[in-house]
């Protein structure tokens, strides 16, 4: 059983539908990325997990028990923390006292307990203490205790803001763009940072990001996500090199998307028309649970195609003799696809795809060439 799980989430506001039939299941000491463009409904569907809204429809359990209409603070109790995108830190508190905010004593106040504490309130005070110096010793910021935060920079108020969060003692802990405001240097850094806490920790992460490459490097799974819905949800390698749609290959990477006809299926081939050119295509397969061993084809004869051509897997062979500066604008070249599309030229005189060059520039010791 997954830790968290999240069926059939339903959120509107005003009649506008914001999640739509939204599931994930992360397991423990999973690190689960949410990617989308703005508007995707990604911070939404954080604050129906953690109980800021009720959801219209669905369920969410953590650890086996349904959360779905129980109160914010027992959701956080029962092992659930939360950074926001926006920092969040109490301008005039040190700190020390910032974090010990997040603390949860076990023992109930009293007016006799608040003027005299007892030895259990003395315990459960030095415990709050013992763990708020653990978690800052974690995250790096032991030495700043007594400072207070709107002296400190963003990716400490970041740093204490996760020691914040984990003083729950979290099975999961869901970040909201935690690296959004970093510049690019401090932001790796920070994904490394990252990624030790949780291996050191063993908790689950749940990682709002718009940055897909950050995504990709810091995730065991990803879901996209477009208008509320979820695209496309598996591992960083499926969802990079094995989109289900046009938009996750555009969304996630560069990619070059190519409409065309199935001409005819060969084995595990297909002879693809794309305008006056063909392209031979391997297709994928998959294994059905209907007692015949053999794979089933997803394509047929007369289909439409959508082929999404990654730009670093493309290679150029010059057509026709040109200049000693390689490709010049105007001048036709063939394109050669590494992986998926095999090659183009064969005793079956399949074409094979050609372009123009319309544009060529040189970057990072690279030439970028633009084809038509």
């Amino acid at each position: 059983m997954a830790l968290l799980e999240v069926k059939n989430i339903y959120k509107s506001f005003g009649g506008v539908k914001a999640i739509q039939d939204f599931s994930l299941a992360a397991d423990a000491g999973q690190i689960h990325g949410i990617i989308g463009p703005n508007g995707a409904g990604k911070t939404t569907i954080f604050n129906v997990i953690s109980g800021v809204y009720p959801a219209d429809q669905g369920s969410v359990t953590l650890n086996g028990q349904d959360i779905t209409k129980i109160e914010q603070y027992k959701i956080t109790r029962l092992g659930m923390g939360r950074t926001f995108q926006n920092i969040r830190l109490f301008k005039g508190l040190t700190v020390e006292e910032n974090v010990m905010c997040a603390f949860d004593p076990q023992s109930r106040y009293s007016i006799l307990g608040g003027l005299v504490p007892t030895p259990r309130r003395r315990a459960e005070e030095k415990r709050g203490r013992e763990l708020c110096r653990k978690y800052l010793e974690i995250v790096g910021m032991a030495d700043f205790l007594n400072e207070r935060p709107e002296n400190l920079s963003y990716g400490m108020q970041r740093r204490i803001e996760i020691a914040r969060a984990l003083m729950c003692e979290p099975k999961v802990l869901l970040l909201d763009e935690p690296l959004g405001a970093l510049d690019l240097q401090l932001r790796r850094a920070m994904q490394i940072e990252l990624k030790h806490l949780q291996k050191k920790l063993g908790i689950t992460f749940i990682y709002i990001t718009h940055d897909q490459e950050e995504a990709i490097n810091m995730s065991d799974r990803i879901a996209v996500m477009r208008d509320g819905c979820i695209e496309q949800i598996g591992t960083p390698d499926e969802i990079y090199n094995h989109p289900k749609t046009s938009y996750v290959a555009t969304f996630v990477g560069n990619a070059n998307i190519l409409h065309g006809v199935a001409e005819s299926i060969q084995g595990e081939n297909a002879i693809v028309k794309i305008g006056n050119d063909r392209v031979i295509v391997k297709l994928e397969t998959s294994q059905q649970d209907t007692g015949d061993t053999r794979a089933k084809q997803y394509l047929a004869a007369g289909e439409k195609v959508t082929l999404a051509v990654r730009s670093e897997n493309i290679l150029l062979q010059e057509a026709a003799v040109i200049g000693n500066t390689g490709t010049d604008n105007g001048d036709t070249v063939d394109i050669r696809v590494a992986g998926g599309i095999s090659d183009i030229h064969d005793a079956n005189s399949i074409s094979g795809l050609q372009a123009t060059v319309t544009e060529k520039n040189f970057a990072g010791g690279q030439l970028r060439v633009t084809l038509k």
